[in-house]
């Protein structure tokens, strides 16, 4: 990096990197390997002190099975894709992961009609081994839970989320890409042969890094990275720029608080996710019963939409409401559940590009001259890393 020069539009400076990638969480990291592998040179800025501190790391941690989504969307064939390859991925580099499988349960009469949709794009999407079962069968896999029917999905597991992107930081640096902690974006142009970006660290102290191409990862603040090189957030044409119209940028957050299971024996009841019917307009797929990979039981996340310019509070203070909502949903799944056997846990933040009210957006990729944006990128987005990298990587060429 050098230091700040003058916004001359042109590259009069050698490139410092062929690639920069802003933001070092799960998937930012996985495009890092994947392209350091590759032999590009490349520079991960993060403005955090490390990797994995927002979205990555505040999530349930489900490597999903493909189930929800529309057929043939990126979501789909990416998470498809993505779920063999994480299990493969984590074998290879000592990442914990559990293959649990997991139940999306109708836990009464009236919701056995509900489980249809859910089957019938499961089935759509080839979920590998997804079955409809019956309430005893699904008792008989966890018996606590007062099943009527269920769609079961073997493929479903949990895996470590930070360990997961630790390990691709260590594929990353073991190819020689740099990542730099503390260090946040505060201008972006784009000049000759690529980029000049003006970067920021906790002192304060300026510094430009200039590229050949950039990669926008940065989850939460996608679309203000996309602003800083003067993307109409809303879609359309760029100004100066007739032949280039850019999709919908702007993201929304969706809070999803979550509840943890303190009481250890409860806690050894469940032993796999096991979901309601889900929730698509809300923004998730409902509250729902989810383990960890030492064997900790979480009850969440909850969907909250959240205003644009509403600033992001990762402490999950209790609440006497909220824990009575967290409770009647946890005593649908576990009816002998009592107040005094829930604590508040983490607090997690979606980068939203679907809106209140509308049914699952897709993930967003796109890419203008050397900038790839990646927007929305919520759930699956774990699962779906490693084919996202290697989206990028088409993309770059």
């Amino acid at each position: 990096m050098t230091g700040m020069g003058g916004g001359t539009g042109t590259l009069d400076a050698p490139l410092d990197a062929e690639i920069v990638i802003v933001g070092a969480g799960v998937v930012g990291l996985a495009i890092a390997q994947r392209l350091a592998a590759d032999g590009r040179s490349l520079v991960v800025v993060e403005r955090h002190e490390g990797f994995s501190r927002e979205t990555s790391s505040h999530n349930s941690g489900v490597v999903h099975a493909s189930i929800y989504y529309e057929t043939g969307s990126l979501k789909h064939r990416l998470c498809w894709e993505g779920n063999a390859r994480l299990y493969a991925w984590a074998d290879a580099h000592s990442v914990p992961v559990r293959r649990t499988g997991k139940l999306i349960v109708a836990l009464a009469e009236e919701e056995r009609a509900g489980l249809d949709e859910v089957y019938r794009q499961a089935v759509a999407n080839e979920v590998r081994g997804v079955e409809r079962i019956t309430g005893a069968r699904a008792r008989a896999l966890e018996p606590h839970v007062p099943t009527v029917e269920a769609v079961w999905s073997p493929s479903t597991g949990v895996v470590d989320a930070y360990a997961l992107a630790r390990s691709y930081a260590a594929e990353a640096l073991a190819h020689d890409a740099l990542i730099v902690y503390r260090h946040t974006l505060v201008e972006a142009e784009r000049v000759a042969g690529g980029f000049a970006l003006t970067l920021r660290d906790a002192d304060g102290a300026t510094s430009t890094l200039r590229c050949a191409a950039l990669v926008n990862s940065a989850g939460l603040a996608a679309a203000s990275v996309a602003a800083l090189l003067g993307y109409p957030l809303d879609g359309g044409v760029l100004d100066g720029v007739s032949d280039v119209e850019a999709p919908l940028l702007r993201q929304t957050a969706n809070r999803g608080r979550y509840y943890d299971i303190v009481d250890a024996a409860v806690a050894r009841l469940v032993s796999r996710p096991v979901y309601p019917l889900p929730e698509h307009a809300a923004g998730g797929l409902g509250v729902h019963l989810t383990v960890d990979t030492e064997g900790g039981l979480h009850l969440g996340p909850a969907t909250e939409w959240m205003a644009e310019d509403e600033p992001l509070d990762y402490l999950n203070l209790d609440d006497a409401e909220r824990r009575a909502t967290f409770l009647r949903a946890g005593q649908r799944f576990l009816p002998a559940l009592r107040d005094d056997q829930i604590a508040p846990g983490q607090v997690g933040y979606r980068p939203k590009v679907q809106r209140p009210g509308e049914g699952i957006a897709d993930f967003l990729v796109w890419h203008d001259r050397g900038y790839v944006h990646l927007g929305g990128i919520e759930s699956p987005g774990l699962t779906a890393s490693l084919p996202l990298a290697d989206l990028v990587a088409a993309a770059l060429g």
